[in-house]
Protein backbone atom coordinates (compact mmCIF):
# COMPACT_ATOMS: atom_id res chain seq x y z
CA UNK A 1 0.00 0.00 0.00
CA UNK A 2 1.06 3.61 -1.16
CA UNK A 3 0.62 6.29 1.92
CA UNK A 4 0.60 10.28 0.91
CA UNK A 5 0.98 12.23 3.98
CA UNK A 6 0.28 15.80 3.44
CA UNK A 7 1.32 18.22 6.20
CA UNK A 8 5.24 17.85 7.25
CA UNK A 9 4.97 19.29 10.45
CA UNK A 10 5.55 16.77 13.94
CA UNK A 11 2.71 14.49 14.08
CA UNK A 12 2.68 14.06 9.87
CA UNK A 13 6.57 13.18 9.96
CA UNK A 14 5.81 10.86 13.02
CA UNK A 15 3.01 8.92 11.65
CA UNK A 16 5.08 8.67 8.06
CA UNK A 17 8.48 7.23 10.40
CA UNK A 18 5.50 4.43 11.69
CA UNK A 19 3.49 3.75 8.45
CA UNK A 20 7.22 3.19 7.00
CA UNK A 21 7.71 0.14 8.60
CA UNK A 22 5.41 -1.49 6.29
CA UNK A 23 4.77 0.62 2.97
CA UNK A 24 6.50 3.56 0.89
CA UNK A 25 5.23 6.98 2.13
CA UNK A 26 5.37 9.75 0.86
CA UNK A 27 5.56 13.43 3.13
CA UNK A 28 3.72 16.60 0.93
CA UNK A 29 4.94 19.96 2.59
CA UNK A 30 3.78 23.14 0.75
CA UNK A 31 7.71 24.69 1.48
CA UNK A 32 10.09 23.72 -1.39
CA UNK A 33 12.74 24.38 1.33
CA UNK A 34 11.92 22.14 3.84
CA UNK A 35 11.60 19.25 1.19
CA UNK A 36 14.84 19.62 0.15
CA UNK A 37 16.11 19.70 3.75
CA UNK A 38 14.64 16.36 4.11
CA UNK A 39 15.61 14.60 1.44
CA UNK A 40 18.88 15.82 1.76
CA UNK A 41 19.38 15.17 5.77
CA UNK A 42 16.87 12.51 6.17
CA UNK A 43 15.27 14.54 9.23
CA UNK A 44 12.55 16.98 9.21
CA UNK A 45 15.22 19.52 11.88
CA UNK A 46 12.33 21.83 11.65
CA UNK A 47 9.36 20.29 13.43
CA UNK A 48 11.16 16.74 14.55
CA UNK A 49 14.75 16.87 15.46
CA UNK A 50 16.61 14.12 15.57
CA UNK A 51 14.55 11.56 13.94
CA UNK A 52 16.08 9.77 11.02
CA UNK A 53 13.99 9.31 7.85
CA UNK A 54 13.76 5.64 6.69
CA UNK A 55 14.59 5.10 3.04
CA UNK A 56 11.07 4.35 2.04
CA UNK A 57 9.30 8.30 2.86
CA UNK A 58 10.00 10.51 0.08
CA UNK A 59 9.14 14.11 0.04
CA UNK A 60 7.43 16.26 -2.67
CA UNK A 61 6.37 20.29 -2.51
CA UNK A 62 3.96 19.95 -5.10
CA UNK A 63 0.39 18.21 -3.92
CA UNK A 64 -0.39 16.97 -7.53
CA UNK A 65 2.83 14.77 -7.19
CA UNK A 66 1.55 13.30 -4.43
CA UNK A 67 -1.60 12.54 -5.84
CA UNK A 68 -0.21 10.89 -8.97
CA UNK A 69 2.06 9.00 -6.80
CA UNK A 70 -0.86 7.45 -4.99
CA UNK A 71 -3.20 6.91 -8.42
CA UNK A 72 -0.05 4.66 -9.78
CA UNK A 73 -0.91 2.02 -7.26
CA UNK A 74 -3.91 0.30 -6.09
CA UNK A 75 -6.07 1.07 -3.04
CA UNK A 76 -3.84 3.77 -1.05
CA UNK A 77 -4.88 6.32 1.92
CA UNK A 78 -4.14 10.19 1.58
CA UNK A 79 -3.49 11.34 5.43
CA UNK A 80 -4.18 15.13 5.83
CA UNK A 81 -1.86 15.63 8.65
CA UNK A 82 -2.43 19.70 8.81
CA UNK A 83 -3.56 21.96 11.40
CA UNK A 84 -7.81 22.56 11.07
CA UNK A 85 -6.79 25.82 9.11
CA UNK A 86 -5.33 23.92 6.99
CA UNK A 87 -7.65 21.23 6.49
CA UNK A 88 -10.29 23.27 4.48
CA UNK A 89 -7.60 24.50 1.09
CA UNK A 90 -5.43 21.07 1.58
CA UNK A 91 -8.92 19.12 0.81
CA UNK A 92 -10.16 21.44 -1.96
CA UNK A 93 -7.08 20.76 -3.70
CA UNK A 94 -7.00 17.10 -3.17
CA UNK A 95 -10.46 16.73 -4.35
CA UNK A 96 -9.35 18.15 -7.70
CA UNK A 97 -7.34 15.68 -8.32
CA UNK A 98 -8.58 12.84 -6.32
CA UNK A 99 -11.81 13.07 -8.70
CA UNK A 100 -9.36 11.57 -11.61
CA UNK A 101 -8.33 8.77 -9.68
CA UNK A 102 -9.54 5.17 -10.43
CA UNK A 103 -7.51 3.47 -7.42
CA UNK A 104 -9.89 3.83 -4.66
CA UNK A 105 -8.06 6.42 -2.50
CA UNK A 106 -9.41 7.43 0.92
CA UNK A 107 -9.08 10.20 2.77
CA UNK A 108 -8.10 10.44 6.68
CA UNK A 109 -7.40 13.77 8.59
CA UNK A 110 -5.46 14.15 11.65
CA UNK A 111 -6.54 17.60 13.45
CA UNK A 112 -8.05 18.37 16.12
CA UNK A 113 -10.36 21.39 16.45
CA UNK A 114 -12.74 23.64 15.03
CA UNK A 115 -13.24 25.49 11.85
CA UNK A 116 -12.68 29.52 12.99
CA UNK A 117 -15.17 31.48 11.60
CA UNK A 118 -17.37 28.91 10.70
CA UNK A 119 -17.08 26.62 14.21
CA UNK A 120 -17.63 23.25 11.84
CA UNK A 121 -15.69 20.22 12.86
CA UNK A 122 -13.39 18.79 10.77
CA UNK A 123 -16.14 16.13 9.14
CA UNK A 124 -18.43 19.23 8.04
CA UNK A 125 -15.73 20.80 6.60
CA UNK A 126 -15.05 17.93 4.34
CA UNK A 127 -18.36 17.55 3.85
CA UNK A 128 -18.34 21.20 1.67
CA UNK A 129 -15.07 19.83 -0.07
CA UNK A 130 -14.41 16.21 -0.30
CA UNK A 131 -16.75 14.72 -2.86
CA UNK A 132 -14.46 12.46 -4.72
CA UNK A 133 -13.06 9.66 -1.79
CA UNK A 134 -14.38 8.74 1.65
CA UNK A 135 -13.30 10.49 4.50
CA UNK A 136 -12.84 9.69 8.29
CA UNK A 137 -11.14 11.48 11.16
CA UNK A 138 -7.77 9.33 12.85
CA UNK A 139 -7.26 10.21 16.20
CA UNK A 140 -6.10 9.31 20.23
CA UNK A 141 -3.60 9.93 22.72
CA UNK A 142 -0.19 10.79 20.83
CA UNK A 143 2.56 12.38 21.19
CA UNK A 144 4.54 12.64 17.61
CA UNK A 145 7.98 11.87 19.56
CA UNK A 146 7.29 9.08 21.48
CA UNK A 147 5.22 7.38 18.17
CA UNK A 148 8.41 8.55 16.18
CA UNK A 149 10.74 6.20 18.53
CA UNK A 150 8.21 3.73 17.81
CA UNK A 151 6.48 3.72 21.63
CA UNK A 152 3.05 2.10 21.89
CA UNK A 153 0.15 4.00 20.90
CA UNK A 154 -3.30 3.28 20.48
CA UNK A 155 -5.86 5.60 17.98
CA UNK A 156 -9.47 4.97 16.75
CA UNK A 157 -10.47 5.79 12.77
CA UNK A 158 -13.67 6.90 13.06
CA UNK A 159 -15.57 6.90 9.40
CA UNK A 160 -19.21 6.02 8.25
CA UNK A 161 -17.22 3.98 5.35
CA UNK A 162 -16.71 0.29 6.54
CA UNK A 163 -14.03 0.17 3.75
CA UNK A 164 -11.87 3.34 4.82
CA UNK A 165 -11.73 2.06 8.39
CA UNK A 166 -10.10 -1.15 7.14
CA UNK A 167 -7.83 0.21 5.27
CA UNK A 168 -6.22 3.03 7.60
CA UNK A 169 -5.97 -0.65 9.88
CA UNK A 170 -4.21 -2.26 6.67
CA UNK A 171 -2.15 1.09 6.74
CA UNK A 172 -1.10 1.45 10.14
CA UNK A 173 -2.19 -1.43 12.50
CA UNK A 174 1.09 -2.85 13.03
CA UNK A 175 4.17 -2.54 15.60
CA UNK A 176 3.83 -1.10 18.58
CA UNK A 177 0.32 0.73 17.10
CA UNK A 178 -2.90 -0.35 17.73
CA UNK A 179 -6.06 1.28 15.41
CA UNK A 180 -9.39 0.98 16.81
CA UNK A 181 -12.88 1.39 14.65
CA UNK A 182 -15.39 3.54 14.80
CA UNK A 183 -18.44 4.85 13.10
CA UNK A 184 -18.92 8.12 16.10
CA UNK A 185 -17.26 10.74 14.26
CA UNK A 186 -18.87 13.66 15.78
CA UNK A 187 -17.75 11.64 19.00
CA UNK A 188 -14.35 11.41 18.39
CA UNK A 189 -13.33 14.66 16.87
CA UNK A 190 -15.77 16.40 19.49
CA UNK A 191 -13.44 14.82 22.22
CA UNK A 192 -9.74 15.72 19.76
CA UNK A 193 -11.04 19.16 19.76
CA UNK A 194 -12.58 19.88 23.21
CA UNK A 195 -9.47 17.99 25.17
CA UNK A 196 -7.00 20.90 23.63
CA UNK A 197 -8.84 23.57 25.60
CA UNK A 198 -9.40 21.53 28.85
CA UNK A 199 -5.46 21.11 28.45
CA UNK A 200 -4.63 24.82 28.70
CA UNK A 201 -6.92 25.14 31.95
CA UNK A 202 -5.45 22.10 33.35
CA UNK A 203 -1.76 24.15 32.67
CA UNK A 204 -3.49 27.18 34.44
CA UNK A 205 -4.10 24.59 37.12
CA UNK A 206 0.02 23.61 37.37
CA UNK A 207 1.16 26.95 36.45
CA UNK A 208 -0.61 28.33 39.61
CA UNK A 209 0.59 25.25 41.86
CA UNK A 210 -3.00 24.53 42.99
CA UNK A 211 -2.09 20.96 43.38
CA UNK A 212 -2.85 17.71 42.01
CA UNK A 213 -6.18 17.32 43.60
CA UNK A 214 -7.37 20.58 41.78
CA UNK A 215 -6.08 19.19 38.59
CA UNK A 216 -7.88 15.71 38.78
CA UNK A 217 -10.99 18.03 39.35
CA UNK A 218 -10.47 20.09 36.47
CA UNK A 219 -9.89 16.91 34.03
CA UNK A 220 -13.12 14.93 35.78
CA UNK A 221 -15.42 18.07 35.40
CA UNK A 222 -13.91 18.73 31.87
CA UNK A 223 -14.91 15.58 31.04
CA UNK A 224 -18.31 15.91 32.38
CA UNK A 225 -18.33 19.11 30.07
CA UNK A 226 -17.22 17.07 26.77
CA UNK A 227 -19.51 14.64 27.20
CA UNK A 228 -22.39 17.13 27.63
CA UNK A 229 -21.81 18.65 24.58
CA UNK A 230 -21.03 15.75 22.61
CA UNK A 231 -24.71 14.48 23.51
CA UNK A 232 -26.39 17.97 22.47
CA UNK A 233 -24.43 17.17 19.09
CA UNK A 234 -25.36 14.02 18.66
CA UNK A 235 -22.51 11.75 19.38
CA UNK A 236 -21.98 8.50 21.96
CA UNK A 237 -21.92 8.79 25.56
CA UNK A 238 -19.60 5.43 25.29
CA UNK A 239 -17.09 7.42 22.66
CA UNK A 240 -15.90 10.05 25.80
CA UNK A 241 -15.01 6.69 28.06
CA UNK A 242 -12.65 5.78 25.17
CA UNK A 243 -9.26 6.87 23.30
CA UNK A 244 -10.53 9.84 21.43
CA UNK A 245 -12.17 10.75 25.06
CA UNK A 246 -10.98 9.91 28.28
CA UNK A 247 -7.65 9.09 26.88
CA UNK A 248 -6.95 11.66 24.97
CA UNK A 249 -7.99 14.53 27.69
CA UNK A 250 -5.62 12.76 30.53
CA UNK A 251 -2.68 12.78 28.09
CA UNK A 252 -2.93 15.94 26.91
CA UNK A 253 -3.99 17.82 30.43
CA UNK A 254 -0.99 15.85 32.44
CA UNK A 255 1.96 15.29 29.48
CA UNK A 256 5.01 17.68 29.74
CA UNK A 257 5.10 17.03 25.88
CA UNK A 258 1.72 18.75 25.60
CA UNK A 259 1.95 21.91 23.80
CA UNK A 260 -1.72 23.18 25.03
CA UNK A 261 -1.10 22.66 28.54
CA UNK A 262 2.29 24.08 27.87
CA UNK A 263 0.06 27.24 26.87
CA UNK A 264 -1.83 27.47 29.98
CA UNK A 265 1.45 27.18 32.23
CA UNK A 266 2.98 30.19 30.42
CA UNK A 267 -0.58 32.26 30.92
CA UNK A 268 -0.54 31.54 34.77
CA UNK A 269 2.73 33.09 34.75
CA UNK A 270 2.05 36.55 33.51
CA UNK A 271 3.20 35.64 29.90
CA UNK A 272 1.01 37.37 26.77
CA UNK A 273 -0.82 35.23 24.49
CA UNK A 274 0.94 36.60 21.30
CA UNK A 275 4.50 35.63 22.78
CA UNK A 276 3.44 32.27 24.03
CA UNK A 277 2.32 31.66 20.73
CA UNK A 278 5.32 32.27 18.62
CA UNK A 279 7.66 30.90 20.72
CA UNK A 280 5.98 27.50 20.46
CA UNK A 281 7.06 27.27 16.57
CA UNK A 282 4.26 24.79 16.66
CA UNK A 283 0.00 24.98 16.77
CA UNK A 284 -1.84 25.07 19.45
CA UNK A 285 -4.97 24.19 18.63
CA UNK A 286 -7.09 24.89 21.58
CA UNK A 287 -6.59 28.74 21.75
CA UNK A 288 -8.09 28.82 18.27
CA UNK A 289 -10.77 26.20 19.36
CA UNK A 290 -11.99 28.03 22.62
CA UNK A 291 -13.60 30.67 21.06
CA UNK A 292 -15.15 28.70 18.37
CA UNK A 293 -16.50 26.14 21.29
CA UNK A 294 -17.45 28.80 23.24
CA UNK A 295 -19.64 29.34 20.68
CA UNK A 296 -20.77 25.64 19.86
CA UNK A 297 -21.85 25.82 23.40
CA UNK A 298 -24.41 28.93 23.33
CA UNK A 299 -26.15 27.46 20.20
CA UNK A 300 -26.62 24.32 21.68
CA UNK A 301 -28.06 25.44 25.08
CA UNK A 302 -25.11 23.87 27.06
CA UNK A 303 -23.21 24.93 30.08
CA UNK A 304 -19.87 24.48 29.81
CA UNK A 305 -18.02 26.54 32.56
CA UNK A 306 -14.39 25.54 32.10
CA UNK A 307 -14.38 26.10 28.51
CA UNK A 308 -15.56 29.94 28.98
CA UNK A 309 -13.03 30.29 31.57
CA UNK A 310 -10.16 29.91 29.49
CA UNK A 311 -11.87 31.47 26.47
CA UNK A 312 -11.82 34.84 29.03
CA UNK A 313 -8.29 34.31 29.78
CA UNK A 314 -7.54 34.03 26.28
CA UNK A 315 -9.29 36.95 25.04
CA UNK A 316 -7.88 39.19 28.07
CA UNK A 317 -11.26 39.56 30.03
CA UNK A 318 -10.16 37.58 33.26
CA UNK A 319 -6.65 36.85 34.43
CA UNK A 320 -5.74 33.10 34.90
CA UNK A 321 -6.29 33.65 38.96
CA UNK A 322 -9.29 35.44 38.44
CA UNK A 323 -11.14 32.40 36.44
CA UNK A 324 -9.68 29.87 39.04
CA UNK A 325 -11.70 31.76 41.83
CA UNK A 326 -14.92 32.22 39.24
CA UNK A 327 -14.93 28.24 39.08
CA UNK A 328 -14.65 28.17 42.66
CA UNK A 329 -17.80 30.71 42.94
CA UNK A 330 -19.97 28.88 41.08
CA UNK A 331 -23.18 27.46 42.95
CA UNK A 332 -23.34 23.71 44.40
CA UNK A 333 -24.82 21.11 42.46
CA UNK A 334 -25.40 17.51 42.35
CA UNK A 335 -22.78 15.32 40.40
CA UNK A 336 -24.79 13.84 37.58
CA UNK A 337 -24.46 10.42 38.45
CA UNK A 338 -25.49 11.30 42.02
CA UNK A 339 -28.56 13.09 40.50
CA UNK A 340 -29.68 9.37 38.76
CA UNK A 341 -29.59 7.37 41.58
CA UNK A 342 -31.65 9.87 43.43
CA UNK A 343 -34.21 9.91 40.86
CA UNK A 344 -34.43 6.16 40.94
CA UNK A 345 -34.71 5.90 44.38
CA UNK A 346 -37.39 7.82 43.97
Amino acid sequence: MRIAIFGAGAWGTALACHAALQHEVLLWARDPALVQAIRRNRRNERYLPGVDLASRIGAVAKIEDACDWLDESGPSLAVVATSVAGLRPTLVALDARLARSTAGIGVVWLCKGLEAGTGLLPHEVAAQTLRSAAGGVLSGPSFAQEVAAGLPVALTVASRDDSLQATTVQALHHGAARIYRSDDVVGVELGGALKNVMAIASGICDGLALGQNARAALVTRGLAEIARLGASAGARPETFMGLTGLGDLVLTSTGDLSRNRRVGIALASGEPLEAIVGRLGHVAEGVACASAADLLAARLGVEMPIVAAVNAVLQGRLGPREAVVSLLAREPKAEAGEARVRSRRR
